[in-house]
């Protein structure tokens, strides 16, 4: 068998624009022979995916896997060049199947994968990211992808007894959650989660608009600003959007007491289609 050099493999690379692996693989295949490992690399589309990947990736999808036992879940965020192809089936099922992967079996060779689906759909695709939850103790992970798939969150909740989790208003009230933090966009879960440098420059800001004032109404002035601030961004604070005139943090008790349990959001992961980039 033939030694396969790095100095072969990089005329190999240089010849079809192909991965390092993509083309170490090819020239194993093909015994050292680089005529025969360009016409291996055609034929699988390696070299078709290699030209594409240089082009943008603007529009894509989230998609999601959860443990069947709903201990874990992940969110991925997957990029491709149209909407078009954002809406095939074939890519919708490739993500899916990317998700589950990422989450089960991280040791998968996801260039290889992404290589082989380029060349399928003709269009370059990218994996932006991928973030998972994991509950330890007593909760579940669930997740909510929103109607075209741009919009994806992970939610953990938490809870007293085992058999709260199976109860329907329990799951309705994850799921619930799941919706509202699709459509209010919270940063974190409380105001104690939020950056310390975020809380520092929403001050500032807020102490500025006030100069000139007598000091306890700055004083005034400025936590009111932070009030608002966290009433807006954080998740346990801000207003449960199918009833504004109560915070998720009062549905999320009352719901709890209706249920004889405390029930708590731990974490979650909102992903949108771009924000990445």
């Amino acid at each position: 068998m033939a030694e396969i050099t790095a100095k072969l493999v990089a005329q190999l690379r240089g010849m079809t624009s192909a991965g390092l692996m993509d083309c170490k693989k090819a020239l194993i295949e093909t015994d050292g022979d680089v005529e025969a490992a360009v016409d291996l690399l055609r034929a699988q589309g390696t070299i078709k995916a290699a030209k594409k990947a240089g082009r943008e990736a603007n529009e894509g999808v989230i998609a999601h896997y959860i443990q069947p036992d709903s201990k874990a879940g992940i969110l991925v965020e997957v990029n491709c060049e149209t909407d078009f192809v954002a809406k095939n089936e074939q890519f919708l099922e490739f993500t899916g199947e990317l998700a589950k992967l990422k989450l089960t079996e991280p040791g998968t060779d996801f260039e290889e994968l992404r290589t082989a689906q380029v060349a399928k759909i003709g269009e370059n695709i990218l994996l932006s990211r991928d973030a998972k939850l994991e509950v330890d103790g007593t909760g579940l992970v669930a997740a909510y992808i929103h109607t075209g798939a741009k919009v994806g969150v992970l939610l953990q909740v938490g809870a007293g007894k085992e058999d709260t989790l199976g109860n329907e208003d329990f799951k309705a009230l994850v799921k619930d959650i799941t919706l509202h933090i699709a459509a209010s966009a919270p940063v974190s879960v409380s105001r104690d989660d939020v950056d310390p440098e975020l809380v520092a420059k929403e001050k500032a800001i807020a102490e500025e608009q006030a100069e000139g004032k007598p000091p306890q109404a700055v004083e005034n002035i400025v936590n009111g600003k932070l009030n608002k601030y966290f009433a807006t961004n954080c998740l346990l604070e801000q207003g449960f959007v199918k009833n504004p005139d109560i915070s998720i943090k009062d549905h999320i008790a009352s719901v709890g007491e209706a249920l004889g349990d405390e029930v708590t959001v731990a974490k979650f992961l909102r992903f949108q289609v771009g924000e990445s980039f």
